[in-house]
């Protein structure tokens, strides 16, 4: 059976610089041009029951994939098990709405200070409970990402269970307007952002602090007695990966013009890692193309009423079955497989 990733990835490494920018940049120009897809004939087919096509693809579909994108870093990078992922979203998204409706300050001034507060939010998180590990850590990051909502029930300044209304939209750049009848300029924004944090990760991956992540990941202990200073580096890729959940917080309350707790429950956690996991630990492309296909599926399927959440794990259950590594699994993973194999031959 021919393995379609690894055909792709070796003719990737055939083709020379000139044909992988070639290749990039029309890709790019494809992904650029998604909003308008929903202008033509098939747009039935591409809108959801409840939303448009255009709608969807900024949230769930773009949201998602930005912040799978950050939970990579936690999860995928430094095998950190984090389940209150929500908590960095909402502090973006309440940073956005408390600032955006009490001061004169644009949410791209506001943008910073979110990503800020949430990164300082991981850190503090951080300090104290990455000296734990696996299903330990799990049930802290848990907690805190009930604090969160809690706190934001209970408190005033939050709109307590209400939420808060009227946070504006951002100004315009460049000519491109943002408003609920023009979702282009949210996603050109979120795919923007989503391009800067690949950029990103895959400086850092051949880097000290990649190197770093990859051995934690394979063996804290180990990694310890080498001197890699663990704690250190856990803390990066913490507040790493909570700064994007900031930053998609501030773009999602701005988009959707009001924030309520409800908006940021446990759920929203589970579908993040699920999209990292389904699509393929450590793999920015998979976790792309998992962070797609989980947040465009329920939307699609919404027609089916509450059933769709029996179809939607039921099709998990079979594809991670199949594909226990995820649709496109680490490369590292593989090589270092091959590499395990051929010592037992020799």
């Amino acid at each position: 059976m021919i393995n379609l990733r690894d055909f792709g990835a070796e003719k990737w490494e055939k083709w020379n610089r000139p044909k992988r920018t070639t290749f990039v940049v029309i890709l790019l120009a494809l992904v650029t041009l998604l909003p308008f897809a929903g202008d033509y004939s098939f747009s039935n087919f591409l809108n959801t029951p409840i939303s448009s096509y255009q709608a969807v693809l900024v949230y769930p579909v773009g949201m998602f994939v930005l912040m799978a994108l950050g939970l990579n870093i936690v999860v995928g990078k430094s095998g950190l098990l984090d389940l209150g992922y929500v908590a960095f979203f909402a502090i973006g998204a309440y940073t956005a709405a408390i600032l955006g409706t009490k001061t004169h300050l644009n949410i791209w001034e506001i943008l910073p200070i979110g990503m800020g507060l949430a990164m300082i939010s991981g850190v503090l998180l951080g300090l104290p409970t990455l000296r734990l590990r696996g299903d330990y850590l799990a049930i802290v990051t848990l907690g805190f990402g009930e604090i969160v909502r809690i706190v934001a029930v209970n408190n005033r300044s939050t709109g307590g269970p209400n939420g808060i209304a009227n946070v504006p939209n951002p100004p315009s750049i460049l000519g491109v307007r943002f408003a609920l009848d023009n979702m282009q300029g949210f996603f050109w924004i979120i795919l923007v952002m989503i391009l800067l944090v690949i950029w990103m990760v895959r400086r850092l991956s051949v880097r000290r602090p990649g190197r770093a992540w990859e051995a934690i990941r394979q063996d804290e202990d180990v990694a310890m007695l080498m001197g890699v200073p663990t704690l250190r580096y856990k803390i990066w890729a913490f507040s790493i990966g909570a700064a994007i959940g900031g930053a998609a917080g501030v773009i999602f309350a701005s988009k959707s013009m009001y924030v309520a707790p409800d908006m940021f429950s446990f759920n929203v956690s589970v579908l993040i890692l699920s999209c990292v996991v389904f699509g393929g630990m450590g793999n920015i492309w998979g976790v792309i193309l998992g962070g797609t296909i989980l947040a465009y599926l329920p939307e699609r399927i919404r027609f089916i009423s509450n059933a769709r959440q029996l179809v939607f794990g039921l099709a998990l259950v079979i594809i991670m079955n199949v594909r226990p590594d995820g649709l496109l699994p680490r490369k590292k993973r593989e090589k270092i497989h091959k590499a395990g194999e051929a010592t037992t031959n020799v």
